[in-house]
């Protein structure tokens, strides 16, 4: 089986941390959002995955093709312009030739809830697709595809209603399984009046048509949307490795303690008499000055504290 992650968009929420990246970027604990997107998959037993990427996007390539540690192959296809994910699949759509689970590239959802939808995805017959969802809590709807279920059955999706339309509390995911008929299906997607082409919009074309949609109700995801989510996921997997020590520092200064969990990547230079930690991800290239404090935040390349700083529950930036 495929997986297709849709990995083209910029993050214009994420404001300056996108300035020079992607959000498929961004870092949770040293590596890529996307690739711990993509290593839920191959846990369980994804090992051929498709990137929609953007044109300008050479990192996330360098990445895949240089650095990364991932089991499987990797196919990049450029989407050559932000039209939406029903347009991003639909660039995919040559290379796919059965079924396939996709994915956004900044929903984080576990191994095991990825295993929970793959059971029933491979013990379902007659399926053409399956929506994994949430509950979620009264006016909270804006953001997120609506669902309506009939029982187990997917009646109506639709992409991120006005909240004086929003038709219940369950939201769809960005993860699912399809076969590859809703890949016929993306030419007659209209334009929203968002501007894009809605994979939901597709999802409902399926439904119309007949074919069987069910959902899959998820534990919880990870999702990235602005600043403090990313810190909000960086925290959430130091607290999956309490103990995590990881210092490739180029300096660290006389007196400075470093307090677990925490992970500094090379080419950062720290000062003396600093307190950093418990909770802290530094970037490459990163300068901290003496007498600083740090605890619960995540300072990215290039990001320079000046002598005395106090670093807490926040990103920095260069």
């Amino acid at each position: 089986m495929q997986a297709v992650i849709l990995a083209a968009g910029k993050g214009s929420r994420l404001g300056i941390v996108t300035q020079n990246r992607s959000k498929a970027m961004l870092p949770v604990l040293g590596k890529p959002i996307v690739a711990r997107v993509m290593d839920s998959l191959s846990a369980n037993g994804i090992f051929e995955f498709i990137l929609v990427v953007n044109p300008d996007d050479e990192r996330i390539v360098n990445y895949f093709s240089r650095e990364s540690n991932l089991a499987g192959k990797v196919r990049f296809i450029v989407q050559p312009q932000s039209s939406g994910s029903a347009d991003a699949l639909r660039w995919a759509r040559e290379h796919i030739p059965g079924d396939f689970i996709l994915s956004a590239c900044d929903n984080i959802v576990s191994p095991s809830q990825v295993g929970k939808m793959l059971t029933e995805w491979r013990a379902a017959v007659g399926l053409d697709g399956i929506l994994s969802l949430i509950p979620l809590e009264p006016g909270r709807g804006g953001n997120s595809a609506i669902v309506e279920l009939d029982g187990a059955w997917v009646k109506r999706i639709v992409e991120k209603p006005p909240l004086n339309q929003v038709f219940s509390n369950i939201a769809s995911l960005p993860l699912y399984c399809f076969t590859p008929r809703i890949l016929d299906l993306l030419d007659q997607v209209s334009l929203s009046s968002r501007g894009e082409f809605e994979l939901p919009d597709a999802i409902q074309l399926l439904i119309a048509e007949n074919h069987r949609v069910r959902g899959v109700f998820l534990d919880r995801r990870l999702t990235l949307t602005d600043q403090a989510d990313l810190l909000a996921i960086n925290l959430h997997f130091f607290s999956e490795e309490s103990h995590l020590i990881k210092s490739e520092a180029k300096n660290v200064g006389l007196n400075t303690r470093l307090v677990s969990p925490i992970y500094i990547e090379r080419e950062t230079f720290i000062g003396d008499h600093c307190l950093i930690g418990p909770n802290v991800f530094i970037e490459s290239g990163c300068r901290i000055g003496d007498y600083c404090e740090i605890k619960n935040a995540v300072l990215l390349t290039g990001a320079t504290l000046p002598t005395g700083a106090e670093l807490c529950d926040r990103v920095a930036w260069e």
